[in-house]
Parts: structure tokens; sequence; C-alpha cells
């Protein structure tokens, strides 16, 4: 027997392979399918089972380029409607992986459809389940995702049942192998670990303390945030079917000549540049995105970039497909090439470039007392600027900047210090306030954190204001 965790920390996704006597099966596999299968065919076994925990809001699933190439079928739980062909299980339908067992329990809640699947070893016992977003480690899925015209609370209410009579009967040496992990947008407050034990969640997770059902509705719908935009999209994309991944590849993997580059930008295609954040302050194309790879760039790419928009790109050279599957993974899928020798040759082919100012916090602290222009814009979510923020700081979440009508509220005439909590967001958003025609903007680097840590900065904390000194 063989289980494996395949993790994605910038989705905070787990997909999983599971193997024994010549036989595998996948969990909710990433659009990528090529992993999956090298691990296969190293270990001689044939891909048998697709499992899908549900239909997945915040990434594209690859069950349906996966059962194209490997013939496996794509299971999913009761009350399942898809586009193309699956196989829906019954509560309680068993299913064999070589000498394994697997059992799909229906525990809906997070989604109608969502079903956890209960593997027995060899010897028949009870040894792991894989809870996809139903139960996390310390947290379970949010009641609010897209599934049909439910109320949160309806949700809610299924999810207290599913857990009540599915998941705390479950032994507690029981290993729980989540979809998700820290950072995850599918629950609330999901804890550190990728896996846990039923024993640990029935202990720790609020959610599998004893309440009443109505106690555990209001649990569970309280302090909910938006979720980011592309949700729905991704959620019907998997439902719906989508164009496989190799022609998204085949149109995107191109590389430009600086004139094949300017042609396509003309002609509306929007520039995205995804190397790292730091790099692309010190210069890059005109009118460029930054979303670097070096943070949650699909997560962020999907949250900010309109789906119907075709893009090309600018990398680090080798960076090309990564920046592409990567989009992928989030369903953008209308890359239409990238610029070849990267940034470097545009600059040194003499080509415009722009750049934006990076400051130290220190120098924030001694332009605030003389600049009577001087704004701080705070790029977080509301609820990290709630729990402290700069004195006088305009909140500006980063995923509402796209929008002129929120951006109105900004004065171009003002200096602008824009940070977020550590540096990433920060620039994405000056890379955008520059689209809008902004350009008194300085990034703070460190954001927030290193923020507090300097002196002479007033900062607003929830009970009082307080100066470093």
């Amino acid at each position: 027997m063989e289980i494996k965790q395949l993790y994605t920390g910038c989705l905070s996704e787990a997909a999983y392979f599971i193997a024994s006597e010549g036989e595998a099966a996948i969990i909710d596999p990433l659009r990528d399918v090529d992993t999956y299968i090298q691990m296969a065919e190293e270990r001689g076994m044939k891909i048998k089972y697709i499992f899908e925990t549900h239909f997945h809001a915040d990434f594209v699933s690859g069950h349906i380029d996966l059962a194209k190439k490997t013939g496996a079928t794509i299971v999913y739980g009761p009350d399942t409607d898809a586009a193309f062909k699956v196989h829906v299980a019954k509560d309680g339908e068993v299913f064999e992986i070589g000498k394994l067992k697997i059992k799909a329990l229906h525990t809906p809640g997070h989604t109608l459809e969502s079903t956890c699947f209960l593997l027995m070893d060899e010897a028949g016992a009870e040894y792991c389940i894989f809870t996809g977003d139903t139960l996390f480690v310390g947290d379970v899925g949010r009641p609010d995702l897209f599934s049909g015209n439910l109320s949160k609370e309806e949700l809610a209410g299924m999810m207290y049942d599913s857990l009540q009579n599915k998941i705390k009967p479950l032994n507690d040496n029981i290993i729980v192998y989540p979809a998700h992990g820290p950072g995850s947008s599918c629950g609330k407050n999901l804890g550190p670990e990728t896996s846990s034990t039923i024993g640990i969640q029935k202990a720790s997770n609020y959610a599998l303390q004893e309440m009443t059902k109505a106690e555990f509705i209001k649990a569970v719908t309280t302090g909910l945030n938006t979720p980011p935009s592309y949700f729905p999209i991704n959620a019907r994309i998997n439902k719906q079917g989508y164009e496989s991944i190799d022609e998204v590849y085949e149109k995107g993997m191109h590389a430009l000549s600086i004139a094949d580059f300017k042609k396509k930008v003309e002609e509306g295609a929007w520039i995205l540049d995804t190397r790292p954040s730091f790099v692309f302050t010190l210069g890059f194309v005109k009118e460029s995105l930054s979303i670097g790879l070096d943070g949650r760039y699909a997560e962020w790419a999907g949250s900010l970039l309109p789906y119907s928009q075709a893009l090309v790109l600018v990398t680090e050279p080798g960076k090309e497909k990564e920046s592409i599957t990567r989009l992928a993974r989030v369903g953008i899928d209308n890359v239409q090439g990238y610029l070849e020798g990267g940034f470097e040759a545009w600059r040194d082919a003499g080509e415009e470039i722009d750049l934006i100012i990076d400051i130290e916090p220190d120098e924030l602290a001694m332009d605030i007392p003389h600049d009577s222009r001087l704004e701080v814009i705070d790029v977080r979510k509301a609820g990290e600027f709630d729990a402290g923020h700069v004195k006088g700081a305009l909140n500006a979440p980063l995923d509402t900047l796209m929008d002129p009508v929120n951006v109105a509220m900004i004065d171009d005439e003002n200096n602008l210090y824009v940070h977020c909590a550590g540096g990433y967001r920060s620039v994405i958003a000056c890379s955008i306030l520059k689209r809008h025609g902004y350009h008194n903007l300085r990034n703070v680097m460190g954001g927030y954190g290193k923020i507090k840590m300097e002196k002479g900065i007033p900062l607003i904390t929830p009970d009082k204001v307080k100066i470093q000194d």
C-alpha cells in the first residue's frame, strides 16, 4: 500500500496518489496531470479511479484530462450532476484498488455532492479518510460556496448532520487527509498541518465539539470573508468541462519577438509579468501587471484577471511553462505567448521601461511629519486592517483595485505609500495603480510586518493609538 500526499503550497491544495497491487487512484487531481501519470508509470501501476470529493471552486481539477489519458473512471458522490461521463457513487459504495477498499461516505454541507472516501487497508481495517472540504485540520469547509439555491444556513445544517453521523463515529486512530491546508479560502481558519487524525480533530476542532445544530450553524456561518471572485467560475468549469491543458500549452508556449509582442498588446492583450515582486519594481515593460510566481500567484491571478482577457507573459528565463501551468490551474487559459529573452531583451533593445520606487519603513517614518500630501494605502484585507494599521491610512484591499470606481477614492495628487502585510501584494497593487495612471508611488518593503516595528510611525490598534518608541 502506498498513500502519497501531493501538496501545492500556492493553492494550499492536496491531491493524493493511492496504489496497491498494480492499481492506483488519484484523489482531487490538479489540472496538470502528467505528474500523476508519471508516478503510476514509474511504479508499474494503472490508474483505475479518479475520486473527486466535490466540485472544487478554488482550482480547476484534472479529472477530465486524466480520465482521457488513462481510461480511469471519474467518481463523484451522490447528487452529482456533471456535463461529462462520471460514475455517481451511492452512499456507502465500495471501490477496490488492488487489495485496498475505498468506501464513499456522502457528507453534504460544503456542497451538495461533497463526499469523503474512507480507505480500508489490506487487512480490511479502516486506515484513513480523504475528507475533501468537509473536514480540515482545525476547521470545516465553508457552506457559502455556490451549491444550488440553498442558503449557507441550510448547507451548514447539512454539514452538522454529516459530521455527527459520518465523521464523529469513526475510530480515533483514522488518519485525516483533507483537500486543503493553511491559507485556503475554502475554510475560515485552517490549522498549520495538512493531515491529522479523527481523535485529534474530535479533541481540538471547534466544529466537532458538542453543540446543538443551531449553535453549529451560527459558528460556521459567522466571520466568513467574501470568497475570491474566481470561485464560482472554477466551480462551473469543473462541472461543465474545459479545454485540454495540452491545447493551453500549444497556444501559450510561443516565444514572441519584441515586434510580435508589441503587436499582441496593440491587439488588446494584457502584459502579465511573473518575475519575483522584488525584481519587478526595479524595471518592467510599461503597462505590465505584476503577479509574481514567488507568492500566491494563481490565486491572485484568478482574483484579478478577467477570464476572457488575452495575455502575453514576461517571465524569468525557464519559467514560461510554470507561469502558464499555474494560470491554467485556476482556469485562465488565454495566454498567447511570452516575450522572448524576457525583460532583459526588452531593456537591451532600448524599449521604454517603467519602475516602482521601493522604500524601507524608516523612510516612511521620516516622511510622515514633513509631507502634507503623503497618503498611506493599505491593500490588506479589511480584517487585517482592523487588527492594526497606520494612523490615517486608507484601506483599499487588493482585490478591489481592478475596478476604476474603487480606485477613484485615491487622490492622484497625493504621494502614495503602498503596503500590504509582507511586500508581495503591494507590488501587485502598485502595478495596477500604474495602469490606472497613478505615478506618485512608493512601495513600502516588508509591509506592515516591518512597519509596526519601526519607531515613530503612529499605529491604530483595536483599542488604542500607539506610537512606536
